[in-house]
């Protein structure tokens, strides 16, 4: 007659039995894990022994209230070998276990809802830093874009450093953005006003600088930081100076050196 019904989902097995080399102890090593001692039947000179009485056993590990002697026949049989569904065994469970959506790798953490995300804010990158090389002359009394031609690193390839010396991220999100710079002037006490300025699709969004009036001083120091919505695509920065001097010559931002003058930016939030 053919099956009615559901197909079973196991097939039918026999039970487990272990022989034990036995000695004056009462630790053993179980083959298979088990939860806890009601999963084996345990014989002793082919007399069973009494569960948490005479035995107890948890994992792989069986403990006898009793020592044995090495001339006592025993053995077990295993009543159901443990799955360990509800308590795994340490270690058991790695990434091929998981079913969670996304990517598993160092950069992410598995989610309550059972899917890996990049931690709040996510990487900080893209994100680049450069410095002048040489000395760049400043048109008196004018905004002079830096050219900031040396990279110390740039992490997506998103500074031109060649040709606009622009930053344009081509991931959206808000961006740290800093600069620092010394400007010079031709004489001693000839510096009179300077700027550093932020420049965001060619429209100044900040700056910062020094004003000594009638001038006091030879070298100015400008430097600051912002945070800025870039779009990902076509929104791009740069950095631009500005000088007057008491005598009307044309200054220069100081180069050569990677701390004399240097742009940098990198993602904080996406």
């Amino acid at each position: 007659m053919p099956f009615i019904g559901n197909q079973p989902a196991l097939s039918y097995t026999s039970f487990a039995k272990q022989d034990f080399t036995t000695s004056a102890t009462t630790s053993y090593t179980l083959d298979h894990p088990v939860t806890n001692e009601n999963e084996i039947a345990l014989f002793i000179n082919f007399v069973r022994q009494e569960p948490t009485t005479a035995y107890t056993a948890s994992g792989t590990t069986l403990t006898l209230t009793s020592a044995t002697s090495a001339s006592d026949d025993m053995y077990c049989v295993f009543l159901g070998k443990a799955v360990q569904t509800v308590n795994p065994p340490s270690g058991s469970v790695g990434l091929s276990q998981l079913t969670a959506t996304g990517t598993k790798d160092a950069t992410t953490f598995l989610r309550g809802d059972n899917s890996f995300a990049v931690p709040a804010g996510g990487t900080n990158t893209p994100a680049f830093q450069a410095y002048l090389s040489s000395d760049q002359t400043i048109t008196e009394l004018a905004d002079v874009k830096i050219q900031f031609d040396t990279e110390f690193f740039d992490t997506d390839n998103c500074y031109d450093n060649t040709t606009n010396y622009r930053f344009t991220p081509n991931v959206a999100g808000k961006y740290l953005v800093y600069t620092s710079m010394r400007i010079t002037a031709s004489a001693d006490s000839d510096m009179r006003n300077t700027l550093a300025m932020f420049y965001k699709n060619g429209s100044r969004i900040n700056y910062f600088g020094t004003n000594y009036r009638n001038g006091n001083c030879r070298i100015a120091f400008c430097a600051g930081s912002m945070i800025v919505d870039m779009n990902g695509s076509s929104d791009y920065l740069e950095i631009l100076a500005f000088a007057d001097t008491v005598s009307g010559n044309n200054p220069f931002v100081d180069g050569g050196s990677a701390d004399h003058a240097i742009f940098g930016a990198y993602k904080i939030i996406e």
